[in-house]
């Protein structure tokens, strides 16, 4: 029972270590390229949330004409 718990504390040992080695690898953006995405999303968002509000309005008067 011992033994089993010496090796998951190891495979969990091994885990952090190729975590921190691999984190080590990544290209992390600078500021202003942080900042420059983070404008292209919310205005995406923002564009998205308007043409699905205008389908959202249109198909309601759509169906609202059909019912009638």
């Amino acid at each position: 029972m011992a033994e089993n718990k010496t090796v998951k504390k190891n495979r969990a040992m091994r885990f952090f270590r190729e975590t921190k080695s691999e984190m080590k690898k990544v290209s992390w953006p600078t500021k202003e390229q942080l900042f420059h995405n983070t404008v292209v999303i919310l205005a995406f968002v923002a564009i998205t949330t308007i043409v699905l509000s205008l389908l959202d309005a249109g198909f309601e008067k759509l169906l609202s004409l059909i019912v009638k």
